[in-house]
């Protein structure tokens, strides 16, 4: 009883700080750029922006864990898979928050494929949401998502999630899921510097800024930071990339939770020799 009350006050922290339930953002390179990854191509796409999957070229499987030091119910784990057809790129990932007093599951699959400059992706989401005395409730929603490449240096995106408008049920009614927009601009400087911002609004509240960098240095090997607001947050990465195995691991911080940790791993069955 204790561990679910002390559930229920993190989550009404959560809403004081005006985000919503607990993100799916996933992939230690994007934690490590504070999230900004809505425009970002790499492997979380399935998690981040659909639509950004599209732009990928080989079969990648990768795993994150997250760990959250203050708060120790409230770990989040993933798994991705992508692979690339002929006619666009599938994804397929699972998604786990929580313990056994408190928990939720997400399975989701999504298509992608490019047209042009422009990648454009849809996924679909199975909820589930298991609370010790409160039972289990379950619901389905759709995400949208896109990238376009305007120039060498310039990437646009743009994402919504839960378009359909998803509902969950309870004894006294229903409650719509949470649909939020975001909207960013990646920035490729150099062959070894990236840039990303993004603007996210859930429908509910007030919206997020977030922002990060991302510097190969020494040849394959990655520094990276970023920050958000609302709640104000910093962050901090660093990655290696050799051959068919990648490497990330990113740290999280901020007032109202600490710090946190996530590392990923993402293997790639099919790289390309360069």
């Amino acid at each position: 009883m204790n561990r679910l009350l002390i559930l229920l006050f993190s989550f009404a922290l959560v809403k004081i700080a005006n985000a919503q339930s607990t993100s799916i953002q996933m992939g230690a390179r994007g934690l490590g750029m504070g999230n900004a990854t809505n425009g970002l191509v790499y492997e979380w796409g399935l998690f981040n922006n659909i639509g950004s999957a599209g732009l990928l070229t080989e079969t990648t499987t990768s795993a994150a864990y997250h760990i959250q030091n203050r708060l120790p119910y409230t770990n989040r784990m993933a798994f991705v898979f992508n692979t690339p057809l002929r006619f666009g790129v599938l994804s397929a990932g699972t998604f786990r928050f929580g313990d056994e007093v408190y928990n939720e599951h997400l399975v989701s699959a999504g298509f992608s494929n490019k047209f042009g400059n422009t990648s454009l992706g849809l996924k679909v989401n199975y909820i589930q949401y298991q609370a010790q005395g409160f039972g289990t409730r379950r619901a389905v929603s759709f995400d949208f998502g896109g990238v376009t490449q305007l120039t060498d240096i310039l990437t646009v995106s743009a994402s919504i999630s839960n378009f359909s408008q998803s509902q969950i049920g309870f004894e006294n009614g229903k409650e719509k899921l949470p649909t939020r927009l975001t909207a960013g601009f990646t920035f490729r400087l150099s062959d070894k510097l990236i840039a990303a911002t993004e603007l996210e609004k859930d429908l509910l509240y007030a919206p997020i800024w977030r922002s990060g960098l991302e510097y190969e240095f020494k040849n394959k090997f990655f520094a990276r930071t970023g920050f958000n607001t609302n709640p104000t947050s910093g962050f901090f990465g660093l990655g290696a990339n050799r051959k068919l195995l990648q490497a990330d691991y990113a740290v999280q911080l901020n007032a109202l939770t600490g710090p946190s940790h996530q590392a990923s791993v993402t293997y790639r069955f099919n790289r390309k020799k360069v």
